[in-house]
């Protein structure tokens, strides 16, 4: 029950990092660090965030495939610049889990999200579950804002760095 329970779980967590309304909600909230720490702890427990990492890997194959569709004579060193950027670019997935842990936190109160990574069984789950259909949908409206963003920004830092005389 649970590993069909996963799947649904990561777009949810997607869904709700910067929906219009969740966003200013969590950021006017001060939430303690004893509680992010529960949230965090629920998200590894639940495998909320796990399918964010295809992310980059996904818009790195896309640039890849653009640029050298361009210049097919250029394939190493624009897979190898690409590479180079991208994981320049890694640390920022942070951001997106630091998001996800703040809206479940703003979603439960500490001890609901302890008894969710604890027990799914709980009544605190079935809240959990209760909650799945509005933190999939906004968490995906985040995912696609911050996917849109890191391949602009990784578009632009290739473009810099194959501009730059080879070594």
């Amino acid at each position: 029950m649970t590993s069909l329970f996963f799947r649904p779980v990561a777009a949810i967590v997607l869904s709700v990092v910067l929906g219009a309304t969740s966003l200013v909600a969590v950021s006017a909230q001060e939430i303690s660090e004893s509680h992010m720490s529960a949230a965090r702890k629920a998200i590894t427990a639940t495998k909320a965030t796990n399918t964010f990492d295809s992310i980059l890997i996904g818009a790195s194959a896309r640039l890849k495939n653009t640029l050298t569709a361009n210049s097919p004579d250029q394939a190493d060193r624009i897979s190898t610049v690409v590479d180079e950027q991208a994981i320049a670019l890694a640390p920022r997935r942070g951001d997106l889990e630091g998001e996800a842990a703040r809206l479940f936190a703003n979603t439960f109160t500490e001890s609901e999200l302890t008894d969710i990574a604890n027990f799914f069984g709980s009544p605190v789950g079935e809240k959990y579950l209760d909650s799945t259909p509005i933190l999939v949908r906004e968490l995906d409206k985040a995912a696609r804002i911050w996917a849109n963003g890191i391949a602009r920004d990784l578009g632009q830092s290739v473009n810099k760095a194959l501009a730059a005389p080879a070594n």
